[in-house]
């Protein structure tokens, strides 16, 4: 897959099918209109693309909606690159580009930049300034301009819309095996690891302290979670806490994970981390010693989770 930062920056010789959307987790129903996207473009002898967005519009057309996001650009990019796509356009999305008319968005992006000859897309979507123009003026500019609109029914399009808004909720809920589910793969979090209180040290539970920077990340509910990390090609299980620690005064939010036998010093290194399970809400405990015996508890949890399904 190659990845083009704008549909300036877009330079093939072939013509192209195309699908415009957000993308954010990448999760079942998206998975399957990417699946039709690459099909219909090797039956027409057409290298396939995907028109994404970054910010999110909503981000900059609504910043008071405090949208949080199921990915990361890099998060995004790095899922939609094992689905078999052969272009993926991440387009700024800034105000001026949302004043772009329909007949602008179409000739100038769809047609001069990426060579649409086939544009799958939702039977509700809806472009141009204002968001005014709907699948119908686009099959009018196909006839226009010379590219076939395929419409994705009612029914799929509430799928992957619905989808997301799911995933977003189960994980505002600590849900995270719902929210895999409908994914279809693990929720990551994803962060470079930053020297902590060195708090979990003392308890004899060292835990590597994820910063990530992007803002518009969205962190699940506070708790513990059975979690994974492919670290130096090698899988390491692990509990992670997400909170404040507040039985030993904590006030910030943090994202700490203490991995099973692992002896690596992890500063400065950049993680993926897989989201399993949740085993419980953060609590603040009457004491350091309660709160020993409940990451003792803890662990036992997570260690026979993995056995029960992570098992060799």
């Amino acid at each position: 897959m190659k990845e083009h930062q704008g549909a300036n920056a877009f330079h093939s010789e072939c013509q192209t099918a195309v699908t415009i959307g957000t993308f954010d987790g990448v999760h079942a129903g998206h998975q399957k209109i990417i699946e039709r996207l690459v099909n219909t473009a090797k039956a027409n002898n057409l290298e396939s693309a995907i028109l994404t967005f970054f910010p999110h519009p909503r981000m900059v057309l609504q910043k008071e909606s405090g949208l949080k996001l199921i990915n990361t650009i890099a998060e995004r990019k790095q899922m939609l690159e094992s689905t078999g796509v052969d272009h993926l356009i991440v387009h700024p999305f800034t105000h001026q580009f949302s004043r772009l008319s329909a007949l602008e968005f179409v000739r100038d992006i769809l047609v001069n930049k990426l060579k649409a000859k086939k544009v799958i897309i939702g039977y509700d979507h809806r472009f141009g300034r204002n968001r005014t123009a709907d699948i119908n003026n686009l099959k009018d500019f196909g006839e226009q301009f010379g590219f076939e609109v395929e419409e994705i029914s009612k029914q799929e399009v509430e799928a992957v819309a619905v989808s997301s808004t799911k995933i977003r909720n189960a994980l505002y809920e600590g849900r995270v095996e719902k929210a895999n589910n409908y994914l279809q793969h693990p929720f990551t979090l994803t962060g470079t690891v930053v020297k902590g209180r060195g708090l979990g040290k003392e308890f004899n539970f060292p835990t590597a302290n994820l910063e990530i920077k992007e803002d518009y990340k969205l962190i699940p509910k506070n708790g513990v979670y059975v979690v994974r990390s492919q670290i130096d090609g090698k899988y390491f299980f692990g509990m992670m806490n997400i909170g404040t620690n507040p039985t030993v005064g904590g006030e910030d939010q943090t994202v700490e994970t203490y991995f099973f036998d692992l002896e690596q010093d992890l500063y400065d290194k950049k993680l993926q981390i897989e989201l399993l399970v949740r085993i419980r809400d953060e609590k603040k405990f009457d004491s350091v010693e309660s709160l020993k015996i409940a990451m003792k508890q803890d662990q036992a949890f997570s260690r026979q989770y993995i056995r029960d399904n992570y098992a060799e």
